[in-house]
């Protein structure tokens, strides 16, 4: 059932304008100015909501390394970092599981409320 069915825009122009008729000079004058005031702090509460954005560098650590490195060395270095990257993988493997464990708690949450 819509709420607008019976909303016939002439008869609310001719509703307010017959409201507006009845005032009195004083009445419209203070009507004309809290619209005013209220518009003025409207547009000063959204000038004043822009934000500009924090500068955050982003910084980009890297290990420098001899060119004349062997291959030796190189594999060496890489048995030594692959249980490193294996660990730091495993841990954002776990926290994407239990992220995904989380939403998927709250999904079951809501749906339970019918949303």
């Amino acid at each position: 059932m819509s709420v607008l069915r019976h909303f016939n825009m002439f008869r609310a122009v001719n509703d307010l304008r017959d409201f507006l008729r009845q005032r009195r000079p004083h009445e419209l004058g203070f009507l004309l100015l809290s619209v005013a005031l209220f518009g003025v702090i409207l547009v000063g509460f959204t000038i004043d909501s822009h934000e500009e954005r924090v500068y955050r560098p982003n910084i980009i650590y890297v290990q420098q390394w001899p060119a004349s490195r062997t291959d030796a060395e190189i594999r060496a270095q890489q048995k030594i970092d692959a249980p490193i990257e294996a660990k730091r993988k495993a841990d954002e493997e776990a926290q994407r599981k239990k992220t995904q464990e989380d939403f998927k708690r709250l999904d079951r949450k809501l749906e339970k409320l019918g949303i």
